[in-house]
């Protein structure tokens, strides 16, 4: 029980962890503000920078594979998806958003790594801008709390 209760106050002590990041580049002046932010509060919480491996895919189609050969290294105790998708005219945008999504939680719960999903999907350039900054630290925060969760709990 004593492992529960650390897991329920949310341990954001990064010092021993090792973090995976893929950013997409479409979108790349957005995505690259994001991995900044996100990289910044790793460190902040105590991940090695040495410990943090950033890679970049074309777009938010291709993160999950990223992510899914990140995990099969089972080298990190967290994984990071960074990525934003603006709607257009077409149907394109939910076609982006739901697999993209959808890649990455089944990457997360197949390799049981936790995977924390900051690819962005908003409607316009200013709700993008208007998030970086919140999503890229709470995408940071969520990859430290989880891995440790998942190591109290396993």
């Amino acid at each position: 029980m004593q492992g529960a209760d650390k897991g329920q106050a949310g341990r954001l002590d990064g010092h021993d962890l090792r973090v995976g990041i893929v950013q997409a580049r479409f979108n790349d002046e957005l995505t690259s503000r994001l991995a900044e932010v996100c990289i910044a509060e790793l460190e902040k919480l105590g991940v090695v920078r040495k410990h943090i491996q950033h890679v970049t895919v074309p777009g938010a189609l291709e993160v999950a594979v990223a992510l899914q050969a990140m995990a099969d290294s089972e080298r990190f105790d967290a994984l990071v998806a960074l990525g934003c998708i603006i709607r257009g005219e077409t149907y394109h945008f939910e076609l982006v958003a739901n697999e993209s999504g959808a890649g990455v939680t089944r990457v997360s719960l197949d390799h049981h790594v936790p995977i924390a999903n900051a690819i962005l999907t908003v409607e316009n350039l200013a709700q993008a801008e208007a998030r970086i900054e919140e999503k890229g630290r709470d995408a940071a925060r969520v990859a430290v709390e989880m891995a440790n969760l998942l190591d109290d709990l396993l």
